[in-house]
């Protein structure tokens, strides 16, 4: 017989590896991710791969009922971690056991496993839930649309806990199933492609899958009756458009918008590259907001943005963001311009592309038209604050950044970003400061005082600093002999821009 003999070195790992992590090394995960303007959104500790939502939903009385299957993996010890859930809970398992919850605060669900989570390993937290999310006011808003036949979920910086448990915070991405069970004659569209259709004793079941990270703000569900088309882009890309069945005066000029997605995402592809996502599409429900939000490869509009005719502009802005949003996403909602300024600045492009007014006509115009004393210059499109993230500065303040950008640097520099930074970050997220550097790295050139006069002071840029960035210098260009000014014309596309101004001013108390 051999008595195998332990060195004291291997004894120790041996006995450290015996010997269980002490409770006091298990601590809550924390109840928000630790973001600037919204500290109570997502949470710490933890980050989720994979959303499988399996749902019912009755649209008469607006019960949805749920089972959420989350994926993810752990970041500390965890003795405890909190969800993002309005709704009423009636089970929560961990690793299949089921587990303690609590709630607090207007969305926290605290969970606790029956056994302390290790640090890096990989979880399934299933979480049983129901309730009508219309009844559900978070700060005395919904992201919740009711219908007259049905729900919708969308909405901006949050609309996650009005329709499952999640990690609610742009910089926690995963990749969603979602499967919904409605009544025959009714369609529950959400994000992706459209995996499966099948009817069973009055009840039709829709399984939706989106593939590649996606921000949980950026989910949607959308339930009523639609006329739906669908096709295929000539690289083979599923597209498809819904139409709320009762749009009234609003049907033809959103279907004549919206019907051009595909020739709009490829051109987007020429400026930005190809494009990242499994499908295409939007859809129009039959809801009362006027805003339009880019959920990921399906954006939602509003009927109130077609009230004035077709408007291709706003389809540009929304798919757009598809590069600048959703692949490449906030890490802080502070750094909004890195949706904002890029979706607003593609709408001038389109302009330019159509002959309607370049670039640099329409940031003489908005540099124009907006005097020394206009609050429109104290906003800060690059932190801009969380009462002030959709202000129209940001829009096209923002834009203004990046005409300046492009004049500094040139057009063969310029594109180059637009193309090679949505690469960079792609299904990731990033910061102002990383784009800054990124353009610097790109140009060869410092750029920081640039983005410092157009993105950071409270005040409009001087006329030194505009004629610098090549914008018209003054708010108006003085007539030879005269000392009265006029204003720059206004480019022929500035009225359907200007017509999504309203793209994302939230209703319901927003």
């Amino acid at each position: 017989m051999h008595r195998r003999i332990i060195v004291p070195s291997a004894l120790a790992a041996s006995l450290l590896l015996a010997i269980p992590a002490s409770a006091a090394d298990f601590v809550p995960g924390a109840s928000g991710i630790g973001d600037s303007y919204y500290p109570a959104s997502g949470n710490g500790g933890y980050d989720v791969s994979h959303y499988d939502l399996r749902l019912k939903y009755q649209p008469a009385t607006d019960l949805l009922e749920g089972t959420a299957t989350i994926l993810a993996t752990t970041r500390q010890n965890l003795s405890r971690f909190n969800l993002d859930l309005g709704l009423k809970v009636s089970e929560v398992r961990v690793n299949g056991r089921v587990a303690g919850f609590a709630t607090s605060g207007d969305h926290e669900l605290e969970v606790t496993p029956a056994v302390p989570l290790e640090k890096n390993k990989s979880i399934s937290v299933v979480v049983r839930y129901a309730g009508k999310p219309s009844e559900l006011k978070i700060g005395g808003w919904s992201a919740w649309h009711r219908t007259p036949d049905g729900g919708v979920a969308a909405q901006e910086p949050d609309s996650a806990v009005w329709w499952f448990p999640s990690n609610d915070h742009p910089l926690d991405k995963a990749t969603f199933d979602v499967s919904v069970q409605v009544p025959d004659g009714t369609q529950a569209i959400s994000n992706g492609v459209l995996q499966s259709q099948s009817s069973r004793l009055g009840w039709t079941r829709y399984n939706w899958r989106s593939n590649k990270p996606q921000a949980t703000y950026l989910a949607t569900l959308a339930v009523g009756r639609f006329d739906i088309t669908t096709d295929r882009t000539a690289n083979g890309l599923p597209v498809l458009n819904a139409y709320s069945k009762d749009l009234g005066d609003n049907d033809g000029a959103a279907r004549a918008s919206i019907e051009r997605t595909a020739e709009v995402a490829e051109w987007l592809e020429s400026v930005f590259g190809p494009y990242p996502f499994n499908s295409l599409g939007g859809y129009v429900p039959n809801v009362t907001s006027g805003y339009a939000l880019e959920t990921q490869t399906r954006p939602f509009y509003s009927p109130r943005q077609f009230a004035n005719g077709a408007n291709v502009s706003v389809v540009v802005h929304e798919l757009a963001h598809q590069w600048y949003g959703d692949s490449v996403s906030v890490a802080d909602w502070k750094d909004i311009w890195v949706n904002e300024g890029f979706a607003r600045y593609s709408q001038w492009l389109w302009s330019e592309k159509e002959g309607e007014g370049t670039g640099q006509e329409l940031a003489d115009y908005v540099y124009a038209s907006h005097p020394a004393d206009d609050p429109f210059w104290t906003v800060k499109p690059g932190d801009p604050g969380a009462e002030d993230q959709f202000h129209l500065a940001v829009y096209d303040r923002g834009a203004l950044a990046l005409q300046a950008l492009r004049n500094e640097i040139g057009d063969d520099d310029f594109f180059a970003i637009l193309k090679g930074w949505p690469q960079e970050h792609r299904y990731g997220n990033a910061k102002v400061s990383d784009f800054v550097k990124y353009a610097e790295r790109v140009s060869g050139k410092p750029l920081a005082e640039l983005f410092d006069t157009w993105l950071y002071q409270p005040v409009k840029p001087a006329a030194a600093a505009a004629s610098a960035a090549g914008l018209t210098a003054a708010p108006a260009a003085r007539t030879a002999g005269s000392s009265r000014t006029v204003k720059p014309a206004q480019p022929k596309s500035w009225k359907k821009i200007a017509a999504t101004n309203t793209i994302h001013e939230h209703g319901d108390g927003r």
